[in-house]
């Protein structure tokens, strides 16, 4: 008896040894498994979506409903207004109200600057040099850029960058003037330096002037393809918005014009000129923003009420 009671237990424990063997086997191998199909997704999405991805930044994402800062670069169209004069009211102003509380607008949109000023401000000489473009003082970025780019306070992974600039940009003479290649050059510059800190850059054409050819309204900005090759070299989304704010004149039936912008509807859209916007204006100019970012199903669209 005592012989086959020990027959009897070392059966058992053979068996049970296996079973444990098969089952951590099984489980080594679905975890193994697991890995490879959230390789593959990581890897589909990136590819889907490069805009949206950082190179390096996976780790950093942030937690769903933590809060998302959008950081705005630009000038006097999208820029708050002054605290003494209620106009030009710029479109960035208008922005955070179109979102829930998890997102907070930062308005660096600034009056009068090209790309160059805003990014070197006063290191932007009044000088053309012999390549056809401002001299540079000094390469030290402004204030408003190294703000956004420090570690502590600024971007962040997740966070949306902004950048609509081709209106001051176009002038002739120094320091606004900047041309076609060099404009491409610092919004891709811009756009690299937000993907880096694992944040969203998106790239818009300049809104439009209010110009029309008979009883339509047309396009009037530069720095449309230069915009659009900075989005393809860097991954980033593009918002044609002189494309969708034309549209929008046209639909507001705002051509023929005879060149009062005091009255009207032409008046109650623009502050006195047909570059510059009431807050009316400024307010349908945000939406047009907000809507095709909802169009492009950008994640931030998630917070869009």
């Amino acid at each position: 008896m005592k012989t086959l009671r020990m027959l009897v237990v070392t059966v058992m424990a053979i068996a049970l040894s296996s079973t444990g063997v098969g089952a951590a086997s099984a489980t080594g191998g679905g975890i193994a498994a697991g890995c490879a199909d959230a390789a593959h997704a990581a890897h589909a999405a990136h590819a889907t979506h490069p805009a949206h991805v950082a190179p390096g930044a996976a780790s950093a994402r942030r937690a769903a409903g933590e809060p998302v800062t959008v950081w705005l670069a630009g000038d006097s169209t999208m820029a708050n207004p002054g605290a003494s004069a209620p106009c030009p009211v710029g479109w960035g102003s208008q922005f955070d109200a179109l979102f829930d509380g998890d997102v907070t607008v930062r308005n660096q949109a600034v009056g009068g600057r090209s790309i160059q000023t805003w990014l070197y401000e006063s290191n932007v000489s009044g000088t053309m040099g012999s390549d056809g473009e401002c001299v540079l003082t000094s390469p030290a970025y402004s204030a408003r850029w190294q703000a956004m780019l420090d570690a502590a306070t600024g971007m962040k992974a997740g966070d949306y960058l902004f950048i609509q600039f081709g209106i001051n940009d176009s002038s002739p003479t120094c320091p606004r003037h900047v041309g076609p290649a060099r404009y491409r050059q610092l919004m891709t510059m811009m756009a690299r330096a937000a993907l880096a800190r694992g944040a969203h850059p998106v790239l818009l054409t300049p809104v439009a002037a209010l110009t029309c050819s008979g009883s339509t309204a047309t396009r009037n900005r530069g720095f449309v393809d230069e915009t659009h090759a900075a989005g393809a070299a860097t991954g980033a989304p593009v918002v044609d918005l002189q494309g969708l704010s034309v549209s929008l004149y046209n639909s507001l039936r705002f051509c023929p014009h005879n060149g009062d912008f005091g009255s009207g509807p032409v008046g109650a859209f623009f502050c006195g000129d047909r570059t510059h916007f009431e807050t009316y204006g400024a307010r349908r100019i945000a939406a047009l923003v907000a809507g095709d970012v909802r169009r492009q199903g950008l994640p931030l669209a998630a917070h869009l009420v």
